[in-house]
Parts: structure tokens; sequence; C-alpha cells
């Protein structure tokens, strides 16, 4: 079916946002926000878009899960170092992150600086995960080219055999905020749109035109 995509619109009308509604750190607003889309039922409420660039200044995008969020560390996830992501951020540490929450119409952009956090926090997230997924973490070479299905199942087979050891090769990232964007839908496509720029060791707040 060749289905005609232009026709196919949504108008945006549950919410308004005012500056005066925001908590003067970013911070503290996106928990406030994310709380929200938790207790909206909204599918996925931690899952974000990571952006990373390659070496050769090539975009990537893909879907990781956010698994803490610290005012002092930033927004972590966890993967697997060898992976693209973990190359890219090997050669260019700055990074954007988006989430989009379409129960509220709503979704938050963020930029900012990434750093691995420390070993000990990558041991202890690895040991609460659940066997399978410990295994698959050790098991597969992810990002990399492989023959079949069935040698990663092959992997898969073996990591069984060994003890439930974090890889060198896996572990967390910390994103550090520059500039944090709280979008909410409006009707007409003129939507809310109020961004944080870190100036400083201080927040500044400024609206931008849909």
């Amino acid at each position: 079916m060749n289905r005609d995509l232009s026709n196919i619109r949504k108008d945006f009308a549950q919410q308004a946002l005012n500056e005066n509604q925001l908590s003067n750190n970013p911070v503290h607003q996106f928990r406030f926000w994310l709380d929200e889309a938790i207790e909206s039922n909204q599918p996925e409420p931690t899952a974000m878009t990571l952006s990373t660039v390659s070496p050769l200044g090539i975009p990537s995008a893909r879907m990781v899960l956010l698994k803490n969020l610290d005012e002092r560390t930033g927004f972590w996830f966890y993967t697997n170092y060898d992976s693209q992501k973990g190359n890219d951020l090997k050669h260019n540490p700055h990074a954007a992150l988006n989430f989009f929450w379409p129960l509220l119409e709503r979704q938050v952009r963020i930029t900012g600086t990434v750093t691995k956090v420390s070993t000990l926090d990558s041991d202890a997230y690895f040991d609460s995960r659940p066997m399978e997924s410990r295994i698959g973490a050790m098991a597969s070479p992810q990002s990399q080219v492989i023959e079949s299905r069935e040698q990663l199942e092959g992997w898969l087979t073996e990591a069984k055999k060994g003890t439930l050891k974090r890889p060198d090769n896996w572990g967390g990232y910390s994103l550090m905020p520059t500039e944090i964007e709280f979008w909410q839908g409006r009707s007409n496509r003129l939507h809310d749109r109020i961004r944080y720029h870190l100036n400083g060791s201080e927040w500044k707040q400024e609206r931008l035109a849909p």
C-alpha cells in the first residue's frame, strides 16, 4: 500500500507550558515530567533517543534506557563500550538525548558531554540485572558483523557456562547536560518550547519560537 503520509497529523491541545510553572533547575523539572510520564502509563517512559557523531562527522541515533539521574552526574545509560555508540563517544564525547511522551504530548531535548561512570557503579548495575540480560551482554559483540543467528546462540550457550561477571567492555555512561529544552504540544503547531542553557554555573531560561 502506497499510503499518503502528508495528511497524517494530530492536533495537540492537552496542556500549556508557562515559564512560571517551571522549576529554576531543569533537572528537577525533568524529574517532575518523568514522574508524570510514569504515572500516565506511558509506554517505556525511560526510553530515550541517544544521538552520537562518528569521527567522520556522521550522526547516528538509537533508543537506550535511562537508568539513573543525578543532578551532580547527569543522565545515565549502559552499553557495550565497543559498540558503535561507544566508539563514537570515544572520539567525540558530545551527544544528545530526546525523550518523547506522546500520551502527554511532550518531549524533552538534552545536549551535553558524556563520560564513563565508575567501575563500581557499572559492577553494581550489572549485578542487579536479570541473569538472562547479564548473559546476553557477555555473549554479544554489539554492533559487530556476525555470520548468523546460530553463531550468536552458540556464544550465548558458551556464556552460560562462565561466571556472571561484568565484561570489561561493558558499562555505564553519564551525560552531563549543558542544554535542556521542554516541549509541550499546542494547537495549530504553535507549541510551547522552553529552553535552559548552562551559563557558567547557572541555568538560564528562555522561550523559543515553535
